[in-house]
Parts: structure tokens; C-alpha cells; sequence
């Protein structure tokens, strides 16, 4: 008795975190220590950019989240702190535009506590009190990012006369 061949599966979706580690690290404070003497409360801005790029065929991917927070009181910096939170993520058997959507989304959130963390802890180390990162959504950012796209591309080119 033969036996019948048995359909190929598809490989199973894979994600994992293979390390989570502090990129780089920056803290200013250019005006102190007069600055600790002033009691006018700052005006805190945040910004955050995520990025990601292949490492190796193997499906690993390195994602950084870099979250800058500067503290400015009458023109006068306060501080600024620099996190690049960054790490190493195995992506396996998932189409491009998935993959895409998972570094854009899935390992920002997953990094954001750590910066988030980083971030409160370096500013009690440095005399102020912590600034807690909000809870964001990379998804929303991330179909933002993705309509700005599809937008360029329907745009028609230029003519040259």
C-alpha cells in the first residue's frame, strides 16, 4: 500500500524578541547650574521617530525607537535627553507588506516602556522630575506614514516643458 503525499504546509508566522538593548544615550543640561535655580515651570516637547533595517536573511531586524525630550523655560533650555532604544527582532515567513507593518507597529510598542523607563530615570539622575512617556499608537503613525505614501505615488510627475 502507497501512501498518499501530503500537502505542503505554509511555515508558520514567527516573531521573536532576540534582545532589547540602549542604543545611545544623550543628556544636556547647558545651563547649569543656574537653571536649578529658576522656578518657572518648562515647556516639555517630545518627539519620536521609529526605524527599522534587515540585519541578516535569517529574518532578523534591528528596530530603534528614538524619543527626544526637550524642556525649555523663557528661551532658555532646560534640558535635552536623547534615547535611541533599540532591538533585535527574528521575523520569519511573513509577506514584505506584514513585515513592514510589524516593524512599524508591533516592536516600537514593544520598545516604548524601555525608553519610557530610561527616560524618567535619567532626568530623576539628573535633578529634575521624570517625564512619563504617554502610551502611543504606532499603529495610527503607522497608516499615516502609509496614506502620505500612497498619496506621493498617485501624485502625478511633473512634465517638463
Amino acid at each position: 500500500m502507497s501512501e498518499s503525499p501530503q500537502p505542503q504546509q505554509a511555515p508558520q508566522p514567527q516573531f521573536s524578541i532576540e534582545k532589547i538593548y540602549l542604543k545611545d544615550l544623550s543628556l544636556e543640561i547647558p545651563n547649569a547650574p543656574q537653571i536649578f535655580l529658576q522656578v518657572e515651570n518648562p515647556q516639555i516637547e517630545i518627539s519620536v521617530h521609529n526605524g527599522a533595517a534587515l540585519l541578516d536573511q535569517a529574518g532578523l531586524y534591528e528596530a530603534v525607537l528614538t524619543v527626544t525630550v526637550t524642556a525649555k523655560a523663557a528661551e532658555k533650555t532646560v534640558f535635552l535627553v536623547e534615547v535611541a532604544q533599540a532591538g533585535i527582532f527574528r521575523i520569519l515567513n511573513l509577506p514584505p507588506a506584514e513585515i513592514d507593518a510589524v516593524l512599524g507597529v508591533l516592536c516600537p510598542s514593544t520598545l516604548l516602556p524601555y525608553a519610557r523607563e530610561t527616560v524618567a530615570s535619567l532626568l530623576v539622575r539628573a535633578g529634575f522630575p521624570p517625564v512619563v512617556l504617554q502610551h502611543m499608537s504606532f499603529d495610527a503613525a503607522y497608516q499615516e506614514r502609509l496614506r502620505q505614501l500612497q498619496q506621493a505615488q498617485a501624485a502625478p510627475a511633473g512634465t517638463i516643458n
